[in-house]
């Protein structure tokens, strides 16, 4: 009797079974980079010539490079000039602003704005005809108010921290009054930090309310000019941490002479002022 073979059955398992090899992660990882890479040089080529510069240094050097841009507390050249061009944005923004106020340009020659070594310095000068303040006192014109408004929205939309100036001319109070220059350059400045907190500057913003009397005249030539009856509003620079920071000539350009503006003196009234308008 023969004996019949054995029957072998084979069986198949679907699904993964195994290990696969690791080629398609070598390929994903390849895209990845490939992506990345991608977006760096679209982020680049939108990038200010500075970033592009530490960008590159980086590369270049890993080790050292890099920390040209203003990353300790002091600050570097190559950071306070891109921020720099930053608020000279913002000063444009400004100016484009206080138009949209002022269609017709009346308070032309009553605002300047220059980039300085503290930040974006804002002045906000008298002149003969044009005041922000009622004589010899703090209480605020229509004007300042308005102006006041239109300056806290764009302002208060930035984390740089602002610092308020109050000047005055030289004119001195007659009679024996216990109210003087220094009083009134620094409630000026203090009402105009109540204005601008009231219209979207945070409480937190505002790092100094200074009043300098008549001892930062505009026209140290003409001390008893208008435009040295002013309000100074400073936009500080801000580097890495929050600190804001000041080159080391911060301020020994703020006796500097601009040019020379409209001289005249303004009208007395009673006994309290002396006699220009201030």
């Amino acid at each position: 009797m023969e004996t019949s073979p054995p029957i072998i059955v084979i069986k198949k398992k679907n699904g993964h079974g195994g290990h696969h090899g690791g080629a398609w992660k070598v390929a994903y990882a390849d895209f990845v980079t490939a992506m990345m890479a991608l977006f760096i040089v679209l982020w680049m080529m939108n990038a200010s010539k500075q970033i592009q510069e530490a960008v590159g240094g980086y590369f270049k050097d890993p080790r050292g490079t890099s920390k040209r841009v203003g990353s300790n507390k002091n600050g570097s050249d190559v950071y306070v000039a891109m921020k720099k061009e930053d608020m000279t944005k913002l000063k444009e923004e400004l100016l484009q602003s206080i138009h949209h106020l002022d269609p017709l340009d009346k308070l032309k020659n009553q605002i300047e704005i220059t980039v300085t070594a503290e930040g974006l310095r804002i002045e906000l000068m008298e002149t003969a005809k044009g005041t922000f303040f009622e004589l010899g006192s703090a209480q605020p014109t229509s004007a300042l108010t308005d102006l006041l408004k239109v300056l806290s929205a764009e302002l208060g939309k930035l984390p740089n921290k602002i610092s308020i100036e109050g000047h005055t001319d030289s004119m001195v109070y007659s009679g024996m009054r216990k109210y003087d220059n220094w009083d009134l350059s620094t409630d000026r400045a203090n009402e105009a930090r109540r204005l601008m907190m009231a219209e979207g500057i945070r409480e937190d913003q505002i790092s100094q309310v200074r009043g300098f009397a008549d001892r930062q005249p505009r026209l140290p030539q003409h001390p008893e000019d208008p435009s040295n009856r002013r309000v100074s509003l400073i936009v500080q620079y801000q580097v890495v941490g929050n600190s804001e920071v000041a080159l080391p000539t911060a301020l020994t350009s703020q006796n500097s002479d601009p040019p020379a503006e409209e001289k005249s003196g303004g009208a007395s009234t009673g006994p309290a002022p002396g006699p220009a308008g201030r």
